[in-house]
């Protein structure tokens, strides 16, 4: 039986702290076949506070040790008291599939977070269109609760692509709030019947020409897209030829960016053989109690498994956020993919697997 008397109001509770405290996890629900929704809470009665649309990495236990795993947040946090992660197993699932078979009411998890600049409080607009496909429609879930609770008049368009009707994640929630938002407009779209039940809507893949049908005035719209690579990709194609200003579309994804690689020049025979001097940076991990050297080239984060120090890493190219560290003395050199803030370097901190030093460093670590 819950105590009631444990409850106290958000202005006596601090926020959550992804450094020192860990998730309980407290529901499971089923969704569509294979999807499953993991509600948290805080050990510690702390609130969440995030932006709708952003993400968090979970440190799933598994027997062959950590695995990390990021996910975006399908809860909105004008709900703070608790968090939420909606997941697809696919076949090739690893993490997905662990938590599956191991998470329930009372297991307790890892995470760090949230992050992520991909949400509609980055983007004011007066109109929006959220497409997602699969679990892409996650995040557009997690603004659209959010605009549900704050602003339940906003003029959105809701496009949300899937394979058959029953895969169609959130649908019953989402008809009941097409039904309570006057400005929210529904367009569903499956690739194929099924068996299971009827279909009146959409078929086929959104295109050029069904693009309108489901959103007539796209152009004037904010527009936010989540799914699988292929379909973005689709999305982004199909705006650009009809001109759409790109600068009004957004898109969440969490594959590595391609780099070129650059061929290192060759040293002519009169050159002759050099000798090499590997130099090395000094680098304290204060924590830790580590000191450590850098060699040339490396990264922080190189540095730091290479010494014994955990970092948690997740994409480790610079976009999860997930090895966000403290820089307590020193200069970097640091090319990441979005996962840190401006504000957020303006406080000394950095992701340690894409900073190179450029002098000791000191890393509260």
């Amino acid at each position: 039986m819950t105590d009631l008397g444990l409850y106290r109001h958000l202005d006596q509770m601090a926020p959550w702290n992804d450094r020192l405290q860990v998730l309980e996890v407290i529901g499971v629900s089923d969704e569509a076949p294979d999807v499953k929704t993991f509600t948290f809470r805080s050990d510690n009665q702390t609130w969440f506070r995030y932006k709708p649309g952003q993400f968090v990495t979970l440190e799933l236990p598994t027997a062959d040790g950590p695995l990390m795993r990021t996910y975006t947040l399908s809860s909105s946090p004008s709900r703070p008291f608790s968090i939420a992660v909606t997941v697809k197993a696919q076949a090739g699932s690893i993490g997905t599939r662990w938590m599956f078979d191991h998470l329930k009411p009372g297991t307790h998890v890892k995470a760090y977070g949230p992050t992520g600049d991909f949400s509609l409080h980055s983007h004011p607009a007066a109109k929006y269109l959220l497409i997602s496909a699969g679990s892409g429609v996650t995040p557009m879930m997690s603004m659209l609760r959010w605009l549900n609770d704050c602003a339940p008049w906003t003029d959105v368009g809701f496009v949300n692509c899937a394979r058959r009707p029953e895969e169609i994640i959130f649908r019953k929630e989402l008809e009941l709030l097409g039904g309570h938002m006057p400005g929210l407009s529904l367009g569903f779209m499956i690739e194929e019947r099924s068996s299971r039940e009827g279909w009146y809507g959409h078929m086929g893949r959104i295109d050029a020409i069904r693009l309108p049908l489901l959103a007539p005035d796209f152009r004037d719209r904010e527009i936010f897209c989540c799914g699988p690579d292929p379909f973005m990709r689709a999305v982004r194609g199909m705006l650009e030829a009809t001109g759409f200003d790109m600068a009004h579309y957004h898109q969440e994804s969490f594959a590595a960016p391609i780099v070129e690689e650059v061929p290192a020049p060759f040293a002519s025979p009169a050159e002759g053989v050099e000798t090499v001097v590997e130099v090395t940076v000094p680098i304290r991990f204060s924590l830790s109690d580590v000191d450590a050297e850098c060699v040339a080239g490396q990264t922080v984060l190189q540095t730091a498994r290479a010494s014994g120090v955990r970092i948690p890493a997740a994409c480790e190219f610079g976009l999860c956020g997930t090895c966000k560290v403290k820089k307590v003395a020193g200069d970097v050199e640091m090319s990441h993919n979005g996962g840190i803030l401006d504000h957020e370097v303006d406080d000394g901190f950095i992701l340690a697997c894409c900073s190179k030093p450029l002098s000791a460093l000191e890393i509260e670590a």
